[in-house]
């Protein structure tokens, strides 16, 4: 052991001492060629890591669309085990969840999503969406707001934030807020029948008809047959102006 540890040392000052000019550069060079293959290896694989996620992004979407969601939670979770930080995967993961009515699971999507971008409408939309079928209009209301504060020209939001409010019984909050909708998309009949609902409720016979005789006039049918069973319109019921108006 002795005279092997003594020999490699004898070896090693002679490297130096004949070869110091020459190896100097040639471990600078194979470093070189080794940092440059191991760089062009990590950009294929981040290039076909993002490729596969964009394939189970688009995959996810199409099973949303077919009404498979329960797949489409699958291929969104094996994305985001790729991709933790896809934005728009935890958003339509949770659209996918609120169409299984299962809300909580949903919410969790959602706050991933805005937790990584606050400034996304859309999640605050759907969080809102999911908030107010857990029938927790005050939470839900806030999203909705949120939502508005980054996009005020979705008139959706409008629309549901409007319907919120007419839950909380703040009627006229509620029909301000269907204005705002109309003025962004004047012919919407969901808006005027949603109107004609929150007068209903207040008892204003006169501005209930006049807004359900404007959605009826978009959708004659549809409305007719839905004022007749809805709820909202039991106090206006009775009058001569409702029962002549869905008859």
């Amino acid at each position: 052991m002795v005279s092997r540890n003594s020999l490699i040392s004898s070896s090693l000052t002679a490297w130096l001492m004949f070869g110091c000019s020459v190896l100097v550069e040639a471990p600078e060079e194979y470093s070189q060629q080794v940092v440059q293959e191991t760089n062009v290896a990590q950009l294929l694989k981040t290039a076909q890591t993002s490729q596969k996620a964009e394939s189970l992004f688009n995959q996810g979407n199409k099973l949303s669309e077919s009404r498979n969601y329960q797949e489409a939670v699958v291929t969104y979770d094996k994305l985001l085990s790729m991709k933790p930080d896809r934005v728009d995967a935890w958003n339509n993961r949770g659209n996918a969840l609120t169409a299984m009515e299962q809300y909580q699971q949903a919410l969790e999507s959602y706050n991933k999503a805005i937790a990584l971008k606050p400034s996304k409408h859309e999640s605050w939309f759907n969080q809102g969406n999911a908030l107010m079928a857990m029938q927790k209009y005050e939470q839900a209301l806030a999203s909705y707001d949120k939502s508005i504060a980054i996009k005020p020209d979705k008139d959706e939001a409008w629309i549901n934030r409007g319907i919120v409010l007419t839950k909380l019984k703040r009627y006229g909050d509620a029909i301000k807020s269907y204005d705002q909708a109309l003025a962004l998309e004047k012919d919407s009949h969901q808006v005027y029948y949603n109107k004609a609902c929150s007068y209903a409720l207040q008892g204003e016979v006169e501005l209930a008809t006049e807004n359900l005789q404007k959605a009826m006039k978009i959708a004659p049918d549809k409305y007719r047959k839905l004022a007749k069973i809805d709820k909202d319109f039991y106090n206006v019921r009775s009058d001569k102006r409702f029962q002549q108006l869905v008859q």
